[in-house]
């Protein structure tokens, strides 16, 4: 670690969830307690209430986690909280041109956030998907994210909760290029299918990445989800009662979502936490 001493760490948690009640706001929370009590570094966690209080953090905190949560990323453009949202993401890029390395601010888009920043930076068509995508599902690398540090330790594929009726397709090579972002995970390639494979994850600079899936999920939340009726009907609706069943099954299998769910936001927090000096 080099640069910026502190002895603590502040992490901003910004939730999406509109007041809604999800686990994912839970797993982000534990996750931090752990990776925490791991490393014997104080985290100092705030959250923010973006969409109903319209509440976000100023520049002073060391990392940024910006959650999931429900409704349409394309019907909140003019909205009073996403107008504040894009102004604090603004700040932090006006910040990070500015500061040394050691000060830099990193920032972790989940989901909503992911499909907001995507369609904010114009890096994709944000659009409706055909079907709801509810469940288990295995997230291929592209190249850029075999070398991506985030994603040290999975296996290509490796398996996420992903919950979601938009998606972002068609990427824009020439703004990614631009911004100096890089694909680095997509939809399982089904090459007999004849829609465009969703963006699952993207690099948009050196400091900012978002994830489509949930790598904040375990397998407390996630079997919960699945036996609730409306969930289970989503499944056997879209993908057959056998889908549902081996995604029940899964939920058991260590190297499934708990192997995600215990490398990426850690894998996240050690990079983000090892360009600073903590003591």
């Amino acid at each position: 670690m080099s640069g910026k001493e502190n002895t603590y760490v502040r992490v901003a948690i910004l939730d999406l969830y509109e007041g809604q009640a999800n686990q994912g706001m839970r797993c982000i929370r534990d996750i931090l307690l752990q990776w925490e009590a791991a490393n014997q570094i104080e985290l100092i966690c705030q959250e923010f209430d973006v969409r109903i209080k319209n509440e976000v953090p100023d520049t002073s905190f060391d990392i940024y986690i910006s959650s999931g949560g429900p409704g349409s990323p394309l019907e909140t453009v003019n909205t009073e909280w996403e107008k504040q949202y894009f102004t604090w993401l603004g700040q932090i890029e006006d910040w990070n041109r500015q500061a040394d390395d050691s000060a830099k601010k990193h920032v972790f888009f989940i989901c909503h956030s992911f499909q907001l920043a995507c369609r904010h930076y114009g890096i994709g068509n944000v659009c409706k998907r055909r079907s709801t995508a509810f469940g288990v599902f295995p997230i291929h690398m592209l190249e850029d994210g075999k070398q991506e540090k985030v994603f040290e330790g999975l296996r290509d594929p490796f398996y996420s909760v992903d919950s979601r009726d938009y998606q972002v397709i068609e990427p824009n090579h020439a703004r990614l290029r631009e911004m100096g972002g890089k694909i680095l995970a997509i939809e399982k390639d089904r090459p007999h299918v004849p829609y465009e494979r969703a963006i699952m994850s993207v690099r948009f600079n050196d400091h900012f990445l978002g994830t489509q899936f949930h790598p904040e999920a375990d397998a407390t939340g996630m079997h919960m989800y699945l036996l609730r009726e409306d969930k289970k009907q989503t499944v056997i609706e879209n993908h057959g009662e056998e889908k549902w069943k081996s995604m029940v099954e899964q939920l058991q299998d260590p190297e499934k979502i708990m192997w995600t769910y215990q490398h990426v936001l850690p894998n996240f927090l050690n990079m983000a936490i090892g360009e600073m000096v903590v003591v």
